[in-house]
């Protein structure tokens, strides 16, 4: 089975001149097959970038990549939902869908899931499939065992299963905005104070250790996934999209490292090797995989 690697949509508040230099050089120098595209946490930074996508995409494409446009994950607002329509008339590239309203709007054309609509069962797969679904981006928090029944079902659907196997994982998501609240400022009269921290703000427990990340209405992961270990047996299971979360490091050498282990050319020790030579911020993490706490490294 040929293997794709992906680079997720940016979920965090990068200035646009970031984003433009970020994707220009994954572009030109990663090893990335599909880049997805959209403003998926707060529609409020949406206008700072929507001028760029077509520039962006006809960079990313001029360079061999793939383009999907990914979909906001809460829509709460007459003017969120007046995006999320606008946004899947898109005809031209795929749609990653990560709310349940963007369906209406793409009227059984063929689409691909995000890992925010928690697609747990094949049940869930099955109805979605039916719906127009071609890909499934299956929420990280699934243990092994689970993803494997999932890729099971997968088949017997014709539709493919990508999975996240680097970055800081999505925990929740929240009507309330906490970057805000812990600024003294409320989600209305934000002021983008979630720029500030560019791979989330760092939540520490009452005894000083590092336990989430906070990005917008966004919680996340403190740990970053790193599923190099277990590229081999979701090769095995059957899945075929890889996803990488980006972050400010230096994603191009993460997408090699991926690249290189996807395609056998190191191995897992070696590749581990060489991720932690990048100076992570944070620890690596696989709980979920192995049925147990997220934020543990099971060897």
């Amino acid at each position: 089975m040929m293997t794709k690697l992906t680079l997720g949509p940016i979920q965090f508040h990068w200035p646009a001149q970031q984003k433009i230099d970020f994707y220009a050089r994954i572009a030109d120098e990663a090893a990335i097959d599909t880049v997805y595209l959209g403003e998926v946490i707060c529609s409020k930074r949406s206008p700072f970038f929507d001028k760029h996508y077509a520039e962006v995409t006809e960079r990313l494409e001029r360079g061999g990549k793939t383009v999907v446009f990914a979909t906001l994950a809460e829509v709460m607002l007459k003017r969120e939902r007046n995006m999320m329509a606008g946004f899947c008339e898109e005809t031209e590239h795929l749609i990653e869908v990560n709310d349940t309203s963007g369906l209406w709007h793409l009227n059984d054309r063929p689409h691909m899931i995000g890992p925010l609509m928690n697609v747990y069962n094949e049940d869930t797969m099955t109805y979605l499939a039916s719906k127009g679904a071609t890909r499934f981006c299956l929420p990280p928090e699934l243990p092994g065992t689970s993803v494997e029944g999932m890729c099971e079902h997968a088949k017997t659907l014709g539709v493919d299963i990508e999975v996240q196997v680097f970055g800081r994982t999505s925990l929740a998501l929240s009507a309330r905005c906490y970057h805000a609240r812990a600024h003294g400022r409320i989600k209305d009269n934000c002021q983008f104070v979630c720029e500030e921290d560019p791979d989330g703000m760092p939540l520490d427990t009452l005894t000083g250790q590092r336990f989430l990340a906070i990005n917008g209405i966004q919680t996340l992961s403190h740990t970053y996934l790193n599923l190099l270990p277990e590229l081999a047996r979701l090769k095995t299971m059957g899945a075929s999209h890889y996803r990488l979360v980006p972050h400010t490091q230096d994603m191009v050498a993460v997408a090699q490292i991926y690249r290189d282990a996807l395609d056998a050319k190191t191995t897992s020790d070696e590749a581990e090797s060489k991720l932690a030579g990048l100076d992570i911020p944070a620890p690596f993490a696989n709980g979920f995989w192995h049925g147990k706490a997220g934020h543990l490294r099971v060897q």
